[in-house]
């Protein structure tokens, strides 16, 4: 089956990639001439485990290609994917439906036959009506029906989410599409793993009620490792507890920072929005979002306790700035909430990621980047981890301890124990919800 993919972003080049893996040939489309062209060479321009050999794979079997020609790709497509951004719209926090409309417009434009446009990225309910719309209107002879068909990728565990899903969602309403859609992911029915069909407005719900549910956990145990801070409880047990709990479940209980990242903030504001406009408020997602934001300036009080409540002076170093572990995403990270905070109090602040810092030069001003953890570490009076990164969790803290001006550390993920820090020598340690 052919596939056009229009966007190349996150969404747009792992499914694209990983449909061409399925044995279908695959065609991506983007505006951007740069971005096809590191394509085209070869490069991926955004980080995700396994996703450069798998690409590599696939263009050399001659599955996928990368295009900036949309009428070409489109034209003799059964299925044109849409996956291109929907940001938060200033102002109203809706998600801003300007890209998708002006796809769907282009794709109308340029269906030589019939296809099934699907959209891939996260929209309101009542969204691929409109883009159905939006395709007539461009061309009123087309033939052509729509589905819904979200995704449910996390980023560093994004190939392996695609081809062993939970579920695939897929919004439907003809039978013609319905057996399209049924096609491109046979691969996946064949190993017995679920496709889900609905309604259009089904689709896009589910979408939104999936992500909203798992920030609200994740805030929920983030209020509840404060009260453990209070009451002498520890949070990671209290997880443990809960999560055994058939009904409850053990992910997304990790304590942290607060929830960030290209979904939850986005998706959650969205829903948020769209109750407001049905006039049926989202009441707990609202609180959601407030409680998140103020967990991230929590942090700050918490690291401005660990300096004597003087940060004016201080170094500080700060592992991680990635809003998770395996991703280069910065969006809507925790440090870019906490970092500049720090600057702007007049510490000196120390960065090390592994992937954040193509990101993070631009977003973070004023900080200093370094190449490990034992750099950051020198002269410093705190040490900071803000991200869970794997090169974090071994670290000699031993090492770490010489190399401090006064050996404190915030552990932020609660990577480490109270005990392995003070053995090492740390004079405080201080994690979240302990």
């Amino acid at each position: 089956m052919k596939i056009a993919m229009i966007g190349t972003g996150y969404v747009g080049l792992v499914s694209g990639v990983c449909f061409s893996d399925f044995g279908h040939e695959v065609v991506c489309v983007d505006k951007d001439p740069g971005k096809i062209e590191r394509l085209r060479a070869g490069e991926v321009p955004i980080f995700e485990p396994g996703l450069d050999d798998l690409m590599a794979k696939n263009v050399a079997a001659g599955r996928l290609s990368f295009t900036l020609d949309l009428a070409d790709a489109v034209a003799d497509a059964e299925a044109v994917f849409i996956a291109v951004g929907t940001p938060t719209r200033r102002g109203d926090g809706h998600a801003d439906l300007s890209y998708v409309m002006a796809a769907a417009a282009e794709i109308g434009r340029a269906l030589t036959g019939y296809a099934v446009i699907v959209t891939k990225s996260t929209v309101p309910v009542g969204t691929n009506r409109k883009v159905a719309e939006a395709v007539r209107a461009a061309n009123p002879s087309a033939a052509f029906d729509v589905a819904s068909n979200p995704e449910f990728l996390r980023e560093g565990a994004a190939i392996d989410d695609f081809m062993r899903p939970d579920r695939v969602v897929v919004g439907v309403e003809a039978k013609r599409a319905r057996k399209v859609m049924g096609d491109i992911y046979r691969p996946l029915f064949l190993r017995d793993f679920p496709i889900v069909y609905t309604g259009l407005e089904s689709a896009e719900m589910i979408k939104y009620a999936a992500n909203a549910f798992l920030a609200a956990k994740i805030t929920f145990i983030n209020e509840i490792a404060a009260l453990c801070e209070r009451v002498g409880a520890d949070v990671k047990d209290v997880a443990k507890g809960m999560g055994m709990d058939g009904r409850i479940g053990n992910k997304f209980l990790h304590a942290g920072p607060g929830y960030g990242g290209s979904c939850f903030p986005k998706d959650t504001k969205a829903l948020a929005r769209i109750g407001q406009e049905h006039a049926v408020p989202m009441q707990i997602t609202e609180t959601v979002i407030k409680v998140n934001e103020e967990i991230k300036r929590r942090m700050i009080g918490k690291i401005e306790d660990l300096c004597d409540g003087v940060l004016n002076g201080k170094t500080i170093a700060i592992l991680g700035v990635t809003f998770k572990p395996n991703t280069d995403d910065m969006r809507d990270a925790p440090s870019l909430t906490i970092v500049p905070a720090l600057v702007g109090a007049g510490a000196r602040v120390k960065v090390v990621d592994p992937q954040g810092r193509h990101e993070g030069e631009a977003l973070l001003p004023g900080v200093k980047w370094v190449e490990n953890p034992y750099q950051a570490a020198q002269g410093a009076h705190l040490v900071v981890v803000l991200t869970e990164w794997n090169e974090f969790r071994a670290l000699d803290l031993g090492k770490i301890v010489k190399k401090m001006e006064v050996p404190r550390m915030a552990d932020l993920r609660n990577v480490y124990s109270e005990e392995e820090a003070k053995e090492a020598g740390f004079e405080t340690y201080v994690g979240i919800g302990r």
